[in-house]
């Protein structure tokens, strides 16, 4: 088996070895032909590479002149199509030409925004294209149209007829209606490109110009607007300052002045919301020339006014003291608005201007008037008949008090700014008060309490002097009475003006007393003193006879008789305290117990010597004798 086994595969590998040895032989001859077709394809190949050789360089010339032609078509494609664009962009500028040169039309404004928008937004991302400089004409023009739109708008809020002129009056706003077209064409106008905010911008400076011309327009206009609203209210107040009473006018003027403030004021508020450039110094700029018509007005008014009270200095006294009064409190609000007007303006303040000619004019008044009381005492009248009726001055100087509460701290301050003392000229400061000046602050209350205390004085020695110059004596104490107790009830016993009690301190009320004490004792002395010595007794002539006695009793009688119809005739004549019925009754009292109890003695005298056998007489003169007297005061 084994031996079996060893042929077989002898015999396998055999058959394997044949196999083998057919498969090597036919890949050789494989290879052969393959290597025969190799070299066969190889002679084709270079073959053919000889004749593509040939051929390119037959056809490189006509390939040179083809991508030649292909560039030239190429170019003339893009020619044409850059035309084609040009005419269309041509068309739409002609276009958007035609709606900008029309301006923007009622219902189109809009449109009219969007155009220019477009226009700028091609300038800004094209500039290099040729057509940036006519779309910044159209842009300027544009511009052009839309200021003239904003002038138009703001030119209709500023016309018409100006608010009534009154006290009461209300500054006339600007219509609601303007103001809502107006605000979004400032919106637009506020977006424009201008150097500040585009600087290579081609419009740029041009629009710029046009925006300050239109803002330097609307100033114009508001201003020339408002000054024409308070002008006719300026003329008023001038006009009324001749006949109203000084206080009034005064306060009127400071209304009229705190109108122009609020004019002002709310102008600067609009001028924010609607200028179309905000720059702080364009804006400060704007309004300076916005107030210029309306500070040149309140200057003009303050000159007229002041020419008017420098026309008669003591008769507009008030005028000058109430305008003082009525502009201090306006400084502050003056102060804020001038600010608005820019850095280069803030010095030039004319209610401060204003307020320093009132107030020289006001120092003025308060020497010249103490000059005037003491005038006083050489006027009419000096050596011939006064009269017994209230001086002028006596009433005017009352009244003149009276008025000084009203505008207590304008004569304060300036009557303090004046100096304690000076408006004496002179003449030193004042004495008689119950401190001395050194010792106590010196207030505008205070010195205003020193400036009364001299009021009264001198108005008390230019009556005294004033009645000294009469010829008859009697005349003149009931001239001196009658004013000093006119005087003295309207300052001391029943002031008319409540304020005045702070004002009359009591060296006042003290020197105010004395005086009306010494004219009314210089009174009694004057009427009552002659009729007194009528019935004095003559030691000489008691050691006559009776019948000597009796005659010289009835001398007496009758001598008395002619002085008390004098005196009745007199008081009849020249009334005492006429218009104080209070007054003339306690004056008539005094006479009463002066004279009677003196007659009393005399008759009861007489009446132990028989003489009372004329009983008719003696009931006369229980009729009459000063009975009836306190009727003739």
């Amino acid at each position: 088996m084994k031996a079996q086994r060893l042929n077989w595969q002898v015999l396998f590998r055999a058959r394997v070895q044949s196999k083998v040895d057919v498969r090597h032989t036919q890949l050789e001859q494989n290879l052969n032909k393959t290597h025969q077709i190799s070299h066969r394809m190889i002679s084709v190949l270079t073959n053919f590479d000889s004749r593509l050789v040939k051929l390119e360089k037959s056809i490189l010339p006509l390939y040179a002149a083809t991508q030649k032609l292909n560039h030239r078509s190429h170019n003339i494609d893009r020619a044409l199509f850059k035309i084609d664009e040009v005419a269309s962009s041509h068309e739409g500028i002609a276009e958007e030409e035609g709606l900008i040169l029309r301006g923007p039309q009622a219902g189109q404004l809009e449109m009219y925004i969007d155009t220019l928008a477009r226009l700028n937004a091609a300038i800004a991302f094209k500039s290099s294209d040729e057509d940036a400089r006519e779309k910044a004409r159209l842009l300027e023009t544009g511009a052009k149209k839309l200021t003239q739109l904003y002038t138009k708008l703001v030119a209709e809020g500023s016309s018409g007829s100006p608010p009534i002129a009154g006290l009461d009056f209300t500054p006339a706003t600007f219509p609601p209606a303007l103001l809502a077209s107006l605000k979004p064409l400032v919106a637009v106008l506020r977006g424009l490109p201008l150097p500040s905010t585009h600087p290579s911008h081609p419009a740029g400076q041009l629009i710029l110009y046009t925006l300050k011309e239109a803002q330097r327009g609307y100033a114009d206009m508001r201003g020339s607007w408002n000054r024409k609203s308070l002008e006719m209210h300026a003329k008023r107040v001038v006009d009324r300052a001749d006949t109203l009473d000084g206080v009034i006018a005064g306060k009127e003027f400071g209304t009229w002045v705190g109108n122009l403030l609020r004019i002002a004021e709310t102008e600067y508020s609009l001028l924010t919301d609607l200028a179309p450039l905000t720059t702080p110094s364009l804006l400060a700029s704007t309004y300076d020339t916005l107030l210029n018509p309306l500070l040149t007005l309140f200057t003009d008014t303050l000159s007229s006014l002041t020419a008017i009270i420098k026309r008669s200095l003591h008769k507009y006294t008030f005028h000058a003291l109430a305008a003082y009064s009525a502009l201090s409190p306006s400084q502050s609000r003056w102060e804020t608005i001038m600010t608005w007007r820019g850095e280069g303006r803030r010095d030039t303040n004319e209610l401060r201007d204003g307020l320093n000619s009132v107030r020289s004019v006001c120092l003025r008044t308060f020497p010249e008037f103490l000059a005037d009381l003491k005038l006083a005492a050489t006027g009419p009248g000096k050596g011939g008949e006064l009269g017994v009726s209230l001086a002028d001055f006596t009433v005017s100087t009352v009244q003149y008090l009276d008025r000084i509460p009203e505008v207590q701290e304008a004569v304060g301050a300036a009557l303090l700014a004046l100096g304690d003392g000076n408006w004496k000229m002179g003449e030193g400061k004042q004495i008689g008060k119950a401190q001395k000046t050194s010792t106590i602050e010196m207030t505008e209350k205070v010195v205003l309490q020193h400036y009364t205390f001299d009021i009264v004085n001198t108005t008390v020695n230019s009556l005294t002097a004033l009645s000294q110059t009469q010829r008859r004596g009697a005349f003149g104490s009931i001239f001196l009475l009658n004013n000093i107790s006119y005087f003295y009830s309207r300052l001391v016993l029943k002031p008319t003006h409540p304020g005045l009690t702070e004002l009359v301190t009591k060296p006042t009320a003290d020197a105010l007393t004395s005086a009306f004490r010494t004219a009314k004792a210089g009174y009694f002395d004057a009427n009552f003193s002659p009729l007194m010595q009528a019935l004095s007794e003559d030691r000489e002539k008691e050691k006559i006879g009776s019948n000597a006695w009796k005659a010289a009793t009835k001398e007496k009688f009758t001598r008395f008789f002619d002085l008390l119809e004098e005196i009745g005739d007199r008081h009849r004549i020249a009334k005492v305290l006429e218009e104080e019925e209070d007054g003339r009754k306690a004056i008539a009292e005094e006479a009463v117990k002066l004279v009677v109890p003196s007659l009393q003695r005399f008759i009861q005298k007489q009446r132990d010597k028989e003489f009372s056998k004329s009983e008719p007489l003696f009931f006369f003169l229980r009729l009459w004798g000063f009975a009836d007297i306190p009727f003739a005061l």
